[in-house]
């Protein structure tokens, strides 16, 4: 974070100075919301939780060294008393980027994609100039001013992700970052059940298209020209539309799509200003969509053609449990995909191990999809059949949640063992450690936990 005193930081969150805090005391290093990660000069957010109330760690911040700590209640060092520290938070990081006027907000949603997307546009505008995107997927009420105030006096850009479970939710991150370019990958069933209808998550990822500033004050609106939905957005903002795919009419677009046998796009980035062939060390054809709407931003913020074919060429994985491919010493390839799932994003890492197996055997390891509402069993069920349609060899559905996947497949033709269930990460873990065998490919994926310790006991067997 910029180098703020506790008298300024108070007037940005509406806090009041207690326990003794000095007005004049300059907060110096980070924000944090884990006692471990504070250090000299820092701010702590005390946050209270189910489990764990930040109060409590109040005391230790301060012995690490943090300045003050940003609290609900008197802990009994030095503090500013703010009635709702996410508000507080959120209100600290607009008054960080109101002292920065020459650094560019971009954020990015989608219904998935969003981190893939960040971590490809942190990677191309580091070349450019100090940027800020970091790992992970710190994109709700919470992460979002955290990743903020990341920032320093030299940032020249910051990327943000916007993840949202109903109406609003983004307009309120777009009202703690404004952002002059936003970028919206895909409208899919993802949070259906948070959403109720595709057409409610519509409404709600258009929002940051609506925040954008007019195209008159540079506000630049990057949609997926092959999404219906999201080319539709154009009628919705006020910033100069740029469309990017594989559609005709795109200008970012993609042509001559290949795959080499470890499933990496190989593809043509073409541009009113030219075309350049782009090489991707990424797994996965949905890839090319990332990479499309990561080059249109680069561009706009003038990178050239080959910067960014360079750029994305060497672009790797940032975050963990992202399509993270491990090649074991035993000749087993592992696909970790396990940070979350929905049912597009499932179909599109199916679609990537089938392109990776070059007739090696394919296991697909998958559980629950969450938050899919009254659509859950039936899109669990096409996964499945999905999953015999594309000649996957070996299924493994873990856990009861889960078991419609393992239906849907043998309702498709998967018999005997081609598809299995199992009633925990344990029994899946037993059984691929007894029937694994050199040259194979295995895809982990599912929702936030579901199968963790799956993939991180094969990680564990190739160490």
């Amino acid at each position: 974070m910029i180098p703020l005193t506790l008298a300024e930081v108070a007037a940005a969150t509406g806090g009041e100075l207690i326990g003794g805090a000095d007005p004049n005391a300059r907060v110096t290093g980070s924000v944090e919301y884990d006692s471990r990660k504070v250090g000299p000069g820092g701010l702590f957010l005390a946050l209270p939780g189910e489990r764990v109330d930040g109060h409590d760690f109040a005391a230790g911040a301060i012995g690490a060294g943090a300045v003050a700590v940003l609290a609900t209640r008197d802990v009994g060092v030095p503090a500013i008393l703010v009635t709702e520290p996410l508000a507080a938070l959120g209100r600290l990081a607009t008054a960080v980027l109101g002292r920065l006027p020459d650094l560019t907000v971009v954020g990015i949603t989608g219904s998935s994609g969003k981190t893939s997307t960040k971590d490809l546009l942190g990677q191309l505008l580091a070349r450019h100039g100090e940027t800020v995107a970091p790992p992970g997927s710190l994109n709700n009420e919470l992460g979002h001013p955290y990743t903020v105030l990341r920032v320093t006096g030299s940032t020249r850009y910051l990327v943000l992700e916007k993840s949202a479970r109903g109406l609003g939710h983004i307009t309120a991150l777009t009202g703690i970052a404004p952002p002059r370019i936003g970028a919206v990958l895909n409208v899919g069933i993802a949070h259906l059940g948070e959403f109720g209808d595709v057409a409610t998550t519509e409404r709600a990822k258009g929002e940051l298209v609506e925040a954008l500033p007019p195209a008159a004050e540079g506000g630049v609106a990057v949609l997926n020209a092959d999404d219906p939905r999201v080319r539709g957005m154009a009628a919705r903002t006020r910033a100069r539309v740029v469309l990017v795919g594989q559609a005709e009419d795109a200008h970012v677009r993609a042509t001559d799509v290949s795959l080499d046998t470890a499933g990496r796009p190989s593809f043509v980035l073409t541009t009113a200003a030219g075309s350049v062939p782009v090489r991707l060390s990424l797994h996965g054809e949905h890839h090319v969509a990332n990479a499309l709407a990561a080059a249109a931003v680069a561009l706009e913020l003038g990178m050239t053609l080959e910067q960014v074919a360079s750029a994305l060429a060497g672009a790797g994985v940032v975050s963990r449990r992202r399509m993270d491919v491990v090649e074991r010493s035993d000749g087993i390839t592992l696909v970790d995909d396990s940070y979350n799932a929905n049912p597009d994003s499932t179909a599109a890492a199916l679609r990537a191990l089938r392109a990776m197996s070059a007739g090696r055997r394919t296991w697909a390891v998958l559980g629950y999809m969450a938050e899919l509402g009254p659509a859950e069993r039936d899109e669990h069920d096409r996964i499945g059949r999905l999953v015999v349609r594309l000649g996957i060899n070996r299924l493994v559905v873990v856990g009861d949640e889960a078991r419609p996947l393992h239906t849907g497949a043998l309702l498709e033709g998967s018999f005997g063992g081609e598809s299995v269930h199992v009633p925990d990460q344990d029994a899946a873990i037993e059984l691929l450690a007894g029937e694994l065998r050199p040259g194979d490919v295995v895809l982990v994926k599912g929702s936030r936990y579901r199968v963790w310790a799956v993939a991180d006991a094969l990680r564990e067997a190739a160490q």
